[in-house]
């Protein structure tokens, strides 16, 4: 027996079939960095004391997220054909069926995709060339050689796997100082200091009973294991920024494509915007946001905006412009519903007409 799934269940198997593949492009796009580096170019430059030449040789390249948009790109089309799919039948003042289908020509459409894209690679690769400058002049500062600087940027070639391992390279700014505050207090030798790394939750805890025996010790940790440590580190803060990354686009893409595909039949005639309300639908999370939660179940005209309770007006879920407060980690979607009476009642009145 065939089982409809309620619109929470459609939308969750979208995401599952997104998700994944925009985080995995991400993670793509920064082995493609840090595997075309050339250490000595770098080295070269930092022993000359041309920092803004050390970055530029890191080939920060837009173009090196391709893989991120055409992930976001099969998201976004993918979240219009299902939004289409789903429709219910609509019928033209004759009575006849009305054929519906998702265009990704559209011009709303192709300025989401060329908007959300360009932004989201370009504060990416500014917040890269941002963090890396940043740890180049601390490592300078710090008095490590331009060789130890550079490979605590681009990170170790791994003899197993072959790949550039412990790079700040793909952190954002915040993340590449937590990386550094993890390494000066494992070199510390302060108990106290030492003690804050352990409360990192992203640490790698298999380090653990070395940084316990340099707190017992009052010693610091050797700087050839700081190295390691802070590398699994920088590793882990990684994957965690592929997992938000993986997460915020693809509910971005599929709540931006379900929108735009109403928007497509409005803009044909085939559907009127008075006809249509969307709800608001909570995702319960183990730290899920109050404000959300109170919002579950409100319900605005499709050409309104819900109001959350701190004010803000928000056109859908992860909508263009909607404050990171509202959006960074939020799995709420909404829920679009056609009104066939009042469908009915208007094409009485236009028939009388």
């Amino acid at each position: 027996m065939l089982v409809r799934l309620t619109p929470r269940q459609r939308f969750e198997i979208l995401v599952s079939q997104f998700e994944p593949a925009v985080r995995a492009a991400f993670i793509e796009a920064i082995d493609d960095i840090t595997s075309n580096i050339v250490l000595r170019r770098i080295v070269e430059r930092l022993e000359r004391g041309d920092i803004n030449g050390a970055v530029n040789a890191m080939n920060l390249d837009p173009a090196a997220f391709r893989p991120l948009d055409e992930a976001i790109r099969a998201a976004f089309n993918g979240g219009g054909v299902a939004t289409v799919d789903q429709f219910p039948t609509l019928r033209d003042p004759s009575g006849h069926r009305i054929v519906v289908r998702w265009d990704a020509r559209n011009v709303g459409a192709e300025q989401w995709l060329q908007t959300h894209s360009s932004q989201l690679i370009t504060g990416i690769v500014q917040d890269q060339q941002i963090a890396i400058r940043t740890a180049l002049e601390t490592g300078l500062a710090r008095g490590d050689n331009p060789t130890k600087t550079a490979v605590s940027v681009v990170g170790r070639v791994s003899t197993i796997t072959g790949r550039r391992e412990g790079a700040i390279i793909g952190l954002t700014g915040p993340q590449s100082s937590f990386v550094a505050t993890a390494r000066d207090e494992l070199l510390s030798g302060d108990p106290a200091q030492m003690r804050n790394y352990l409360e990192r939750t992203r640490r790698d805890k298999r380090f653990d009973k070395t940084v316990l025996a340099a707190i017992e010790a009052w010693k610091p940790v050797p700087a050839a294991l700081v190295d390691r440590i802070t590398g699994r580190y920088a590793d882990s803060l990684l994957k965690l920024r592929a997992d938000t990354i993986g997460l915020h686009e693809t509910f971005a893409a599929l709540g931006a494509s379900k929108d735009i595909a109403f928007r497509q039949q409005m803009e044909k005639g085939n559907l009127q915007a008075q006809h249509v309300t969307k709800g608001w639908k909570h995702t319960p999370q183990k730290h899920g946001r109050e404000q959300h939660e109170a919002m579950q179940g409100q319900v605005v005209p499709f050409d309104q905006s819900f109001t959350a309770p701190d004010g803000t007006s928000i056109p859908y879920p992860h909508a263009p412009g909607v404050p990171t407060r509202h959006t960074l980690g939020c799995k709420c979607f909404c829920e679009y519903r056609i009104s066939f009476i009042d469908q009915l009642e208007s094409k009485f009145r236009a028939d009388r007409a």
